[in-house]
This record gives structure tokens, C-alpha cells and sequence, in this order.
């Protein structure tokens, strides 16, 4: 099989197998919250602790992370929290057209890509801030933080010039716990958009 067919094919079938696994959580729940690059879990641990009554899904592509991502919840009796390994484009590609994140995504410490010729594999850009909104609700906060400061006044030009998002300034962060990347960083800077009303 040619290169570029065999990596169809395995595309294909990782979407097939997402599929599976997303028919086997509960995404009709009514209080929905995604985060996009959990790394070991630390936030979403205690972010679903505070917050019982959302039911929070998050994605990873390295699996030891999502394995102690999970440890974490087990240990806290959590049953509120679902960890995938995915990417981003995969997870959005096998997603339901029905499932709509109705109350946060948080993209934190994203890979910053700081040279120019890679910036095209940052996950903030117009294309993914469309797909989330397909994917959610008026009023949906996308919560980003980051290290790396070039990269955060990047992503908050493309979502202020988003016509789907719109920047929330004046809205406080919903939790303050620490990750292992926070915890590495000299600093960081964060906002949030909302989903807008006219969006798609």
C-alpha cells in the first residue's frame, strides 16, 4: 500500500475506533466540559471535583499521562470525568454531530511551536475555533493559558477576530490548581472567549 494511502487508512480506522469508545460515554449529559491536552491530570481532577454536576471529558494523545490522569480519579472516587487518548482533529472528526460542550473547553500550555515554520501546527487558528463552535453552546467559555507570551498574543488576535468567539476580559478564571506545566513555568497568561450568540 502507498504511503500516503496506508496513512489514510490508519486516519481512518483511529476515527472508526473513536467512535466506538465516544458511543460509550455520556455525552448527552446536560452540563458538558472538555479539555483539549489534559497531560496528567491534575486540573481536571480537581477542576471535576469542584464542579459535580458537569460531566467532563478530556483528550490526550500520550497514553501513560491519561493512565495517571485516571489513577487520579479513581483514587478520588470521581465518576464524573472520562479521559480518551485522541488528538484534537481525530476526536473532532469522530464526535457526534449532536454533542454540544456547554459549559467550558480549556486548552491549557498548549505546544507553543515557537518557530515561524511550524506555527501552522498551533491549535489555536480559525479553523479549529470553528470546529468549537460546532461543538457548543452561546455562551461556552474556551479557557487558554500559556507560557509563552509571543503565543498568547497570537491566539488572542485570531479569537478576537474570530466572528464564532468573542473575549471576555473582565471574566475571572474558574479555578486556580496548579499542573505539572504550570509548575515548571516562569509565568503565564491566560483569557476567555465565549461562545457567541450569531456563531455558525
Amino acid at each position: 500500500m502507498p504511503p500516503i494511502e496506508e496513512a489514510q487508512a490508519i486516519n481512518t480506522q483511529r476515527i472508526a475506533d473513536l467512535r466506538t469508545a465516544l458511543a460509550e460515554l455520556p455525552l448527552d449529559h446536560p452540563q458538558l466540559t472538555l479539555e483539549i491536552g489534559c497531560g496528567h491530570g491534575h486540573f481536571l481532577t480537581a477542576y471535576a471535583e469542584q464542579h459535580p454536576d458537569e460531566h467532563c471529558l478530556a483528550i490526550d494523545i500520550i497514553k501513560e499521562r491519561l493512565e495517571k490522569a485516571a489513577s487520579k480519579t479513581d483514587r478520588a472516587g470521581l465518576t464524573n470525568v472520562s479521559w480518551l487518548r485522541a488528538s484534537d482533529a481525530h476526536f473532532f472528526a469522530a464526535l457526534p454531530d449532536t454533542v454540544r460542550f456547554n459549559r467550558r473547553i480549556f486548552v491549557l500550555f498548549p505546544d507553543p511551536w515557537p518557530k515561524r515554520k511550524h506555527w501552522k501546527n498551533r491549535l489555536i487558528q480559525p479553523a479549529f475555533l470553528a470546529t468549537l463552535a460546532k461543538f457548543t453552546t452561546p455562551g461556552t467559555e474556551l479557557c487558554f493559558r500559556t507560557d509563552y507570551a509571543p503565543y498568547f498574543e497570537v491566539a488572542r488576535e485570531v479569537v478576537a477576530a474570530h466572528a464564532d468567539w468573542e473575549l471576555q476580559d473582565d471574566r475571572p478564571w474558574p479555578l486556580e490548581h496548579e499542573t505539572v506545566f504550570q509548575a515548571r513555568a516562569d509565568g503565564h497568561q491566560s483569557w476567555i472567549a465565549v461562545r457567541a450568540e450569531n456563531a455558525l
